[in-house]
C-alpha cells in the first residue's frame, strides 16, 4: 500500500524527532475529484494490526503498516469523521482507545503562551501541568510542559509502557508542548521524555506537577486540587482585614518528619509521665494524624502560628526539604494534597496560621528535576559562576528568564491560593541578592555596573511581594536575610524589597553569644544584650530562634546554656522573656519549649521523654504562660516597629547584669516595664524608675516556683516611690530581682 505522507515524516515520528506530530497522526481529510475522504494515522509501538472503529456505523477498517511496522494507515470514504476510536492488537491483549491525536484541547490559548513569555501569568500552573479535563464529551488528561529547547517531548506512563513513541507531545510557541490523551485520569503516573538536540533522553518528573510518588520513587501523579472543601472562610475573612505588623505573632516552627513518629504517645499536658516506644515500625505522622496531634499542641502552648520547613516535594530526606525537585507538589511523605489541605484547614478553624518556608534561591542537580530540564540550562544559569552553589551542591535560578520568574512568583501565588497558606518564610535571601555569596574571588561575575548585587534577583523579589500582597492583603512574607541589605522590609514603592518582617540575625547571634557566657562575666558583654535596639526599628525585625542554631555541632540552647542543671533552665527562661518583651514578632524552634537537651536531628522524634522530669515540663509550662501573657498585652506586640513602643528606663547597669525598658501599647496609656536580671545575684532594694505613680502589679516573673524557680520576688507588685533625683523618671519602684530572673510589672491605672 502507497502511503499518503512522505517517508521522512514516518521516520520523524517512528524516530520521535517530530516537533508536531499532529501535522502527521490524526485523521486529516483528502480532496479527490471533488470528494472528501479521510485518511487515518498512528503510530502504536506495541502493536501488532490496528483498526479504526466508527461506533455510529458499527464498522471496523483495518488499519495497514506503512515504511514501519509500527505506523499504520487507513484511508476511510466518508464525508465527516468524528471521535472514532482504535482498535490495537498488542500480543494477546485487544484494546480499544481514542486517538489522542482527533484533540486539539482549548486549555492552553496564545494568550497564556504570550502571558507566560512576559512573566506575567500568573497562575500559569493551571495550564502548564497535568490537567483532569473534557473534550468532546471524553475525559482524559491535558499534558503541557515548557522545553523550548528540546527536539521532541511525549508523555510517558503506566498508560504506554512507559515508552515515549505512543503519545508525542506537539510543539506550541515559546517552546510550550502540549497533548491530551484520552481516558485517563486522576492517579496517573507519568513523567516527561524529552529528547535533546544530540538524541539524549532523559525523563523527568513534572514541574508544575501537583503530586508525585513517595521518595525514592519520583514520577509525578495526575492529581485535581479542587476536590477539597474548605471550612476555613472565617479565618481566611478576618485575615483579609487583619494587620500583620500590629498583632501577635509567636511561631512555632516544625520539621514535620521528627517532631514525633508513631511509636512515641502523644506529646503529655502538664504533669503526665510520658512512655517512650521504641517500636521498629516507627513511621512519619501523616498530615491528618499530625492535625489531631500538632494542632492541640501549639494551640495548648499558645503559639499563634506553625511554620513548616519546606512541605514541596524533595527527594533526600536529610536536607530537611530545602532541596526542592517538584515544586508544586506537597511532599507525599506524610499523605496527598488533600491530606495537606486538611492540616492547614484544621488549624485555621483553631485559630492558628500556617507559614511554609519557601526556597527559590536554589535547587537540586537530581536528574528528574528542573537542572538541564530540556537538555540545555534552562531554569539554571549556564556559567557556573552565576548558576551553581558549590557549597550547597545545587543550582541557582535564572532570574533574568521571564519564564523562570513566572514559574516561581506563580508558585509562591499557588500555595497561598490552593492551600490557603498564610506566610511563606523565603530562604536564603542574603544568596540570592549577592552574587558574590559564598564565593571566591575568581568564582563570581559582577553585574552590569562592576557590583556584587544581583540585580535581576532583587527586581525578582519586589515583584513577588508586590504581587502576593496584592492577591492575599493580610500574609506574611518573611525574609531570612543575614546581611545589612536595607529595606528588607519596606514597601516596593519606596525602593525596598516589599517583604513585611525580616528575621533579626543580629539579635539571635549576640544573645546566644552573651547567655552562653558564665554570668559572671557577662558585665563586659552588656552591649550585647543593648545593642539590637540601635537598629531595631530600621526593619520590622521578627526574632528568631530557629532550627539552624541547633544543628551542625552547635549544640542544643540548653547545652549553650552555663552552670549547673537550675542554672541552665534559668537562662533559658531569661533568654526566652527578653525576647518576648523585645521589640519584633517571635519564632522558636520545636523542642526549645521544654527544654530539649540533645542537638536536633531530622531522623529522630524530638525528646518527648524529657517531659518526664520536673524542670521540663515547667519550662513548657512557662512558655505557654509566657504566649499566653504576649498575646493578651498589646504593649507587647503593637508598636513592635515604632520607637514609640520602647524606651529604656536603664541599660547601663553593667556591672549588675541588670537592663530595664518600657513596652508601650499603640493607641492607649497602657504599658508595661520590664526588669531582666542576668546576673546569678539577688538584687533586694533595686531601684527601677517609672513615668507614672501607683501600684504596678508584677504579671510575671520567670523565677516562680511554678517554672522551677527559686521563687524570689514582690509579692505580687510595689507601689511607687517619688524618686527626686532622677530627673528622667519621677517614680521608682523598689524591687526585689531574682537570680537570672526576669520580671514584667503593669501599672493599674485604676
Amino acid at each position: 500500500m502507497s502511503t499518503t505522507i512522505a517517508p521522512e515524516q514516518i521516520e520523524r515520528i517512528v524516530g520521535n524527532q517530530h516537533q508536531d506530530p499532529f501535522q502527521v497522526l490524526g485523521s486529516h481529510p483528502i480532496e479527490r475529484d471533488g470528494k472528501t475522504s479521510w485518511v487515518v494515522r498512528a503510530h502504536l509501538p506495541n502493536a501488532d494490526a490496528a483498526w479504526v472503529i466508527l461506533p455510529e456505523e458499527r464498522k471496523e477498517y483495518p488499519m495497514q503498516s506503512v515504511h514501519h511496522p509500527h505506523f499504520f494507515e487507513c484511508q476511510i470514504d466518508v464525508p465527516e469523521l468524528a471521535n472514532y476510536q482504535l482498535r490495537v492488537k498488542e500480543g494477546d491483549r485487544d484494546r480499544v482507545i481514542y486517538d489522542p491525536y482527533t484533540f486539539r484541547s482549548p486549555r492552553l490559548t496564545d494568550f497564556d503562551i504570550h502571558l507566560f513569555a512576559e512573566g506575567n501569568h500568573h497562575r500559569i500552573y493551571e495550564k502548564l501541568g497535568a490537567h483532569p479535563t473534557q473534550l468532546n464529551g471524553v475525559r482524559g488528561v491535558h499534558f503541557a510542559v515548557w522545553a523550548p529547547n528540546a527536539r521532541s517531548v511525549s508523555v510517558i506512563g503506566d498508560f504506554n509502557h512507559w515508552e515515549g513513541g505512543e503519545h508525542q507531545m506537539g510543539k506550541r510557541g515559546n517552546g510550550v508542548w502540549e497533548l491530551f490523551i484520552p481516558e485517563i485520569g486522576m492517579g496517573e503516573r507519568y513523567k516527561y521524555e524529552i529528547k535533546d538536540q544530540s538524541g539524549q533522553i532523559c525523563h523527568k518528573s513534572d514541574p508544575y506537577g501537583f503530586e508525585q510518588e513517595v521518595r525514592p520513587q519520583t514520577a509525578s501523579i495526575v492529581s485535581d486540587l479542587d476536590t477539597y472543601t474548605w471550612h476555613d472562610q472565617e479565618w481566611m475573612e478576618q485575615r483579609r482585614n487583619t494587620e500583620p505588623q500590629e498583632q501577635p505573632i509567636s511561631v512555632y516552627e516544625v520539621h514535620l518528619g521528627s517532631w514525633l513518629h508513631t511509636g512515641t504517645e502523644n506529646p503529655p499536658e502538664i504533669g503526665q509521665v510520658v512512655r517512650v516506644s521504641q517500636k521498629p515500625e516507627g513511621r512519619f505522622l501523616t498530615y491528618r494524624e499530625l492535625a489531631s496531634q500538632l494542632i492541640p499542641y501549639v494551640k495548648y502552648q499558645g503559639f499563634t502560628h506553625i511554620e513548616l520547613l519546606p512541605v514541596a516535594e524533595y527527594p533526600y530526606d536529610g536536607s530537611w526539604g530545602y532541596q526542592v525537585a517538584g515544586y508544586y507538589a506537597p511532599t507525599s511523605r506524610y499523605g496527598s494534597p488533600q491530606d495537606l489541605m486538611y492540616l492547614i484547614d484544621q488549624c485555621h478553624q483553631n485559630g492558628i496560621g500556617v507559614i511554609v518556608d519557601w526556597v527559590p534561591g536554589h535547587f537540586p542537580k537530581d536528574s528528574h528535576g528542573l537542572a538541564y530540564f530540556d537538555g540545555t540550562h534552562l531554569y539554571e544559569h549556564s556559567d557556573p559562576r552565576r548558576g551553581e552553589h558549590k557549597e550547597w551542591g545545587t543550582l541557582v535560578f535564572n532570574y533574568s528568564r521571564n519564564e523562570v520568574r513566572n514559574f516561581l512568583i506563580s508558585n509562591a501565588l499557588f500555595w497561598f491560593e490552593k492551600y490557603h497558606i498564610d506566610g511563606i518564610r523565603v530562604d536564603a535571601v542574603a544568596s540570592m541578592l549577592y552574587l558574590d555569596y559564598n564565593r571566591k574571588a575568581d568564582e563570581w561575575l559582577p553585574n552590569w555596573y562592576g557590583g556584587n548585587e544581583n540585580l535581576e534577583a532583587v527586581d525578582f523579589l519586589r515583584q513577588l511581594n508586590y504581587l502576593i500582597f496584592g492577591y492575599y492583603p493580610g500574609i506574611l512574607s518573611i525574609a531570612e536575610e543575614s546581611t545589612s541589605w536595607t529595606m528588607v522590609s519596606r514597601p516596593t514603592y519606596i525602593g525596598g524589597l516589599g517583604f513585611n518582617f525580616k528575621w533579626n540575625m543580629g539579635w539571635m547571634h549576640d544573645m546566644l553569644d552573651y547567655f552562653s557566657l558564665d554570668p559572671l562575666y557577662r558585665r563586659y558583654y552588656q552591649n550585647n544584650v543593648t545593642f539590637s535596639i540601635m537598629y531595631a526599628f530600621s526593619e520590622n525585625f521578627m526574632l528568631a530562634l530557629s532550627h539552624d542554631e541547633v544543628v551542625h555541632g552547635k549544640r542544643s540552647l540548653w547545652e549553650k546554656m552555663p552552670g549547673n542543671e537550675w542554672q541552665k533552665f534559668a537562662n533559658l527562661r531569661c533568654l526566652y522573656s527578653y525576647m518576648f518583651t523585645h521589640p519584633g514578632k517571635k519564632t522558636l524552634f520545636m523542642g526549645m519549649e521544654f527544654g530539649q537537651r540533645k542537638e536536633w536531628n531530622a531522623w529522630d522524634d524530638l525528646d518527648w521523654g524529657l517531659l518526664q522530669w520536673e524542670l521540663h515540663q515547667k519550662l513548657k509550662r512557662f512558655i505557654a504562660d509566657l504566649n499566653q501573657l504576649y498575646r493578651s498585652e498589646p504593649a507587647l506586640y503593637t508598636q513592635d516597629f515604632s520607637n514609640e513602643g520602647f524606651e529604656w528606663i536603664d541599660c547601663n547597669d553593667a556591672d549588675n547584669s541588670v537592663v530595664s525598658f518600657v513596652r508601650k501599647a499603640q493607641a492607649s496609656d497602657e504599658f508595661l516595664v520590664t526588669v531582666c536580671n542576668f546576673s546569678l545575684q539577688t538584687h533586694s532594694n533595686y531601684w527601677v524608675g517609672v513615668p507614672q505613680a501607683g501600684f504596678y502589679k508584677e504579671l510575671f516573673n520567670s523565677d516562680a516556683t511554678e517554672y522551677g524557680g527559686s521563687n524570689q520576688g514582690n509579692q505580687g507588685g510595689k507601689w511607687t516611690q517619688q524618686w527626686w533625683s532622677n530627673p528622667n523618671w519621677p517614680y521608682t519602684l523598689d524591687l526585689c530581682l531574682p537570680p537570672l530572673g526576669v520580671l514584667i510589672l503593669k501599672w493599674d491605672k485604676d
